[in-house]
């Protein structure tokens, strides 16, 4: 497109305009400024880099066409401007190479990134994994670390594939810190970027030789036989396995619900999930996450208020409240391949090869099947809309989720032969 100062002075915050004649130049809009940058991909690493121009209307059009020539005509002869302003501007390394170890870079980032930016459980969950598992490694050179040195730390992992895609990413992003930290030299390579790329994929859980995925949705069958025979487990166990049904939330958000997040409002009962204690609180666009509470939904909550009050609504003896992991397991026990050869000391669930996050997927496809709008059942589940629809749709569908809950409780209760708990549709 051709350059108009009107539509410059109109961009929205977050747009840009781009010049198909200048391939990679582009004015970017923020609420303060518009500011020139050049996009391209590195010759040096293949990565996109992104390097500022000037600003508009300080720099013109053709101010910027001129320095996007010469900067493009430094990437096209094998430079890459920004890291070679980043070396400029790189205090020289406090120790050398050599000293630097694998077990300093690590700690480094751990410290300087993840402990910074993610929560305290998240982030000794990554300092465990991360140091236990370059154990071999530890006390070399950070810089020395060949190609096939990550190749067989990684590879030793390979019987948990999903773990070891994680340390994969983990230890990645643990050299580029320490690459634009410039603890070690620039043309140190980052080999976990580059070994065992798309290799390291889980093909499912093996049961007696078998292969399984596991992650499925329980149809209306299985469900008429579950749900009534939830009641067997402990009051706890089975209040958290129905919540995932009539809400369709995740288990980490449901475990730690607390009184002082219901609120009575002239539609019913409502529960306020912080964002903080939401999958998406690092992301900017998401917000609290409001959830009508229908059906057993809101009897359980109910009962559990009287109880509870304004503290944690799930707890147990020994903590504030019940463990994800602890659901999980405990239906793990009760399934019939958990059990030894011979033992019958535990009654055995009458569905099986499922786990507690299957009963959020059944809600989402439940909903799909009855109708629901795709935007209403993703605000139900909590999801943030993605691409453009999450930055301008901000509508938070309040009366919709409520009304598909509930079709989906009176869908639920049918499903167990016992309707007449709510208002027909």
């Amino acid at each position: 497109m051709r350059f108009d100062a009107k539509a410059a002075k109109q961009l929205k915050p977050d747009t840009h305009m781009g010049f198909e004649a200048f391939p990679g130049l582009r004015l970017e809009a923020t609420a303060s400024r518009r500011t020139w940058t050049y996009r391209f991909k590195s010759p040096v690493d293949g990565r996109m880099r992104q390097q500022k121009l000037g600003e508009w209307p300080a720099m013109s059009y053709a101010a910027a066409i001129v320095k996007w020539q010469d900067i493009r005509a430094r990437r096209d002869a094998g430079e890459d401007p920004v890291l070679t302003r980043r070396a400029s501007n790189r205090p020289v390394m406090a120790s050398t190479p050599e000293s630097y170890t694998v077990r300093k870079l690590c700690d480094d980032f751990l410290t300087g990134h993840i402990e910074r930016y993610r929560d305290a459980l998240g982030a000794a969950q990554s300092r465990r994994r991360i140091m236990t598992k370059i154990a071999p490694i530890a006390g070399l050179p950070a810089a020395s670390i060949t190609r096939k040195q990550a190749f067989d730390l990684l590879d030793g992992e390979r019987q948990a594939p999903r773990n070891a895609a994680i340390l994969r990413s983990e230890l990645g992003a643990a050299w580029d810190y320490a690459l634009d930290a410039g603890r070690v030299p620039e043309d140190t390579p980052n080999w976990w970027r580059q070994v065992m790329r798309g290799k390291l994929r889980s093909v499912g859980r093996k049961r007696g030789g078998k292969v399984e995925n596991v992650k499925r949705v329980l149809s209306e069958d299985e469900l008429a036989i579950l749900v009534p025979w939830l009641s067997k487990l402990s009051e706890t166990i089975s209040d958290v396995l129905t919540m995932y049904l009539w809400t369709g939330l995740r288990g980490g958000e449901i475990v730690v619900m607390e009184g002082k997040e219901m609120s009575k409002e002239s539609d019913g009962l409502w529960w306020t999930i912080p964002k903080a204690k939401t999958k998406n609180k690092n992301r900017a666009s998401a917000t609290d996450h409001r959830v009508p509470l229908v059906g057993r939904a809101e009897k359980i909550v109910q009962r559990r208020l009287g109880l509870h009050g304004k503290g944690y609504l799930f707890p147990t003896a020994d903590s504030r409240h019940i463990s994800q992991k602890s659901v999980q397991a405990v239906v793990w026990a009760h399934q019939s391949y958990s059990l030894k050869p011979g033992q019958t000391l535990r009654p055995q669930l009458p569905v099986s090869h499922w786990a507690p996050h299957d009963l959020r997927r059944t809600s989402r496809t439940m909903l799909a099947a009855l109708g629901c709008p795709h935007e209403v059942a993703e605000a139900v589940l909590g999801h943030v809309l993605p691409g453009v629809a999450g930055v301008y749709n901000r509508h938070r569908y309040d009366k919709e989720k409520r009304e598909w809950l509930t079709r989906l409780a009176n869908h639920l209760e049918r499903i167990v032969g016992n309707a007449g708990g709510e208002d027909k549709e």
